[in-house]
């Protein structure tokens, strides 16, 4: 299985009252992750599309560890469900090497000028099953 690894700043403004990262920041992070790769990646080989409009329809999030401020963590992902109008983005962030968090996240290709969903084309599926697991 191929991962698509992202090291992530933890910034100042992601902490709460005790000094953690915020649980609602760890969508930030797992966010940043995926526009890497579905925006930054793709456009390198010449597909904009993910980035013209992709839409999260639901996401699940496993806290294992708290975070605290200091190095960027290393988010891991991968593709772990690729359907015709949706995809499944999983991921895995560490804290100095030790897993601090997995989390899942529903997508959906979306037509922003039609305000409604849409299928993957050829070209969106061969780049993300890439990065699909096994």
């Amino acid at each position: 299985m191929a991962r698509y690894s992202y090291d992530c700043p933890v910034r100042w403004s992601d902490l709460d009252a005790f000094g953690h990262v915020n649980n609602a920041r760890f969508l930030t992070l797992y966010e940043e992750a995926r526009a890497a790769l579905m925006f930054l990646a793709a456009r390198a080989e010449g597909i904009t599309t993910l980035e013209a409009g992709t839409v999260v329809a639901r996401h699940e999030v496993d806290y294992l560890r708290p975070v605290d401020f200091g190095e960027p963590v290393r988010i891991e992902l991968w593709l772990s469900d690729i359907r015709n109008a949706s995809f499944r983005v999983s991921y895995e962030l560490f804290d100095a090497g030790r897993l601090a968090s997995r989390a899942t996240s529903v997508l959906v290709p979306y037509d922003l000028a039609a305000g409604r969903p849409r299928r993957l084309s050829g070209t969106e599926r061969e780049f993300l099953s890439r990065w699909q697991s096994d």
